[in-house]
């Protein structure tokens, strides 16, 4: 399955540094002036993960396919967006379709970078920005209630149910409270497929991002820590990275010069690392892994997915198809891989009621 996260903020926070480091290039323009980010800038990054090296080894695989994330930065917003300031909430249109939202908060002084408002408050650009978001949202509530209330009067049903839950967004989002806080049945289906189609930016997960100075790297600060006390009461996750370190990491060519500029610096793995681990725990993610002579890869699935929704991930085909998975779980192949599994009855046939696990290296077999 696809993921993609979209990064917002205010000016001048670290959003563009910060992307530039996650994918590794310098496509976003990394200035010291508000809206230097005029389109948004889009970049994948594979997934590190050891495991899939591992397996590669014992597979004797040509080649490694890391797990990809996809994240979607945009120009920085400012109180009043949703009116006209700044550069407006145009470019928000771009994060819609995103699964969830990293939301970069700056956590550090420095009087040569310029704060938008004109001093250092990351509870307040969050309620900033998640005001700004709840106001486009409001704005495309409205219009897509008038646009069901049409279907609705001819006595569309589906129409009729969405137009219950898009009111209820409305009444939400006019009392001050993000789309996410809405109840829904998670179990029924079609109320959660209705809910999605709304593309509500407040109903996506939130990734909090603080951005410390490179002294409070390894262990936060004041700022970080209301940041993290905010994300625990909202269910949401908090992660504490240095941008300015993650860009330096990002120009060293070998893992072993990483490693040691991290552990000059007292911290144990990047901050990238820390983020996508948070984004996967927030949007409920896990991996599996496939291998052979050509290639390993490892694949993103949600916890939970049975076997065919798995097999899906690689094509529809192997979903529609799906006869059986022939699986092994991590630990067992590290054992001596897929041979040494079959012989010591380690690899499983399963069915369509096979609930992956994290690790899982799977075969499917199917037919269409």
């Amino acid at each position: 399955m696809s993921v993609n996260c979209g990064i917002v903020g205010l000016p001048n926070v670290g959003k563009s540094t910060l992307f530039n480091a996650l994918t590794a290039t310098a496509a976003a323009q990394a200035a010291n002036f508000p809206f230097c980010t005029i389109e948004p800038n889009v970049g994948k990054v594979g997934v590190p993960d050891k495991r899939l090296d591992d397996i590669a080894r014992i597979a004797g695989s040509a080649k490694t396919i890391p797990a990809q994330l996809e994240f979607v930065d945009i120009a920085g917003l400012v109180k009043g967006a949703s009116k006209g300031e700044g550069l407006g909430n145009q470019f928000l249109s771009n994060i819609r379709e995103t699964d969830a939202i990293i939301h970069v908060l700056r956590c550090f002084e420095d009087s040569d970078i310029t704060h938008v408002e004109g001093s250092v408050d990351p509870i307040r650009d969050a309620e900033t920005i998640e005001t700004e978001l709840m106001l486009a949202d409001l704005s495309s509530i409205e219009n897509q209630i008038n646009s069901l209330g049409k279907k609705a009067r001819s006595n569309d049903k589906i129409a009729k149910a969405q137009l219950e839950l898009a009111e209820k967004v409305k009444t939400a989002l006019e009392a001050g409270q993000p789309a996410r806080t809405v109840e829904i049945d998670r179990k029924d289906a079609d109320q959660v497929r209705a809910f999605k189609m709304l593309q509500l930016l407040s109903a996506k997960p939130v990734l909090y991002v603080c951005n410390v100075s490179e002294e409070d790297a390894a262990t936060g600060n004041d700022w970080s820590k209301k940041v993290e006390a905010m994300a625990a009461e909202q269910g949401a996750q908090a992660v504490v990275i240095c941008a300015a370190i993650e860009a330096e990491i990002a120009q060293l060519d070998s893992a072993e010069e990483k490693a040691e500029f991290l552990e000059s610096l007292g911290l144990h793995e990047a901050g990238l690392d820390r983020i996508i681990k948070a984004a996967y725990t927030l949007l409920g993610l896990q991996t599996y892994f496939t291998a052979g002579p050509k290639e390993a890869r490892a694949w993103t699935v949600r916890i939970g997915a049975k076997a065919p929704e798995a097999a899906g991930c690689i094509h529809s085909d192997f979903e529609k198809g799906f006869i059986k998975a022939e699986v092994i779980a991590f630990a067992d192949y590290l054992n001596g891989g897929e041979q040494t599994a079959k012989e010591t009855g380690k690899m499983r046939a399963e069915g369509k009621e096979y609930t992956v696990h994290d690790g899982d290296v799977i075969l499917f077999r199917f037919n269409v």
